[in-house]
């Protein structure tokens, strides 16, 4: 099938589709004379080995990697795949039963303690896995001191500079390029603010990236993340620690 075809079957978008076919994870079997991409069931095999390793959190990087090792099947990926799923399942079952379980004690007039609501909190935004109790502290101190009007403008910046970070790769602009770098800087200021500067709590947050996903992790904030967009994000951070390193 055609490209158009296919990102309308999958729900990737063609410019995604045609990223892949740029840095090489997804070539297509052939051209046609007018030179539109043409994908066959090899291809889309791989595509489907793509989005399983891409859901298990990995960078594009990871991912090609991941393809070039034989152990890495359309079989042993789909597993590991349904494996994440059936994690993410127990994990939001319990966070059911604990919101049923507030929500029927709000509608009856009973009482519930901190306890029971911070619980729902933190399962909700995985906290507890990813932030030991003092980050955790620390974070929620944070919070209150920024203000619940700074924390949305926060994310309304965030929003645009992802936006200007996707402009910068659609313009094939190098990561290390002082455009890319100046949205590295304000970036940094963003990380900054939230952690306090705590560099216990940037890792941790760099952890809940690596091991939910940044797709997963974004969307759940409402970003719609391209894709290459978080590789293409990361190297510019990248090129910024290798200066400061060289400086």
């Amino acid at each position: 099938m055609k490209v158009g075809e296919l990102a309308s079957r999958t729900g990737l978008s063609v410019r995604t589709l045609h990223h892949y076919d740029e840095i090489g994870l997804l070539r297509p079997s052939r051209r046609t004379p007018s030179g539109h991409r043409v994908y066959g069931l090899a291809e889309i095999r791989r595509l489907q080995q793509i989005a399983s390793l891409r859901h298990l959190g990995l960078s594009l990087r990871e991912v090609r990697e991941c393809l070039e090792r034989p152990e890495y099947s359309l079989a042993r990926v789909l597993g590991l795949q349904i494996e994440r799923i059936r994690e993410e399942i127990a994990r939001a079952s319990r966070l059911v039963g604990l919101l049923e379980s507030l929500r029927q004690k709000a509608v009856e007039g009973g009482t519930f303690t901190i306890e029971e609501v911070t619980g729902a909190i933190q399962g909700t935004l995985h906290l507890e896995k990813y932030y030991t109790s003092e980050q955790r502290a620390a974070i929620a101190r944070r919070a209150s001191e920024v203000g619940k009007e700074r924390i949305h403008r926060a994310q309304e910046e965030w929003r645009g500079l992802f936006d200007a970070f996707a402009r910068a790769m659609d313009r094939s602009l190098d990561p290390a390029s002082a455009e890319v770098q100046a949205l590295v800087e304000r970036a940094e200021a963003l990380i900054t603010e939230f952690t306090g500067g705590d560099q216990g709590i940037r890792e941790s947050l760099g952890r809940l990236y690596r091991e939910e996903g940044a797709d997963n992790v974004l969307g759940a904030h409402g970003f719609d993340m391209p894709d290459g967009l978080w590789d293409y994000y990361g190297r510019a951070m990248g090129a910024r620690r290798s200066a400061r390193v060289e400086g």
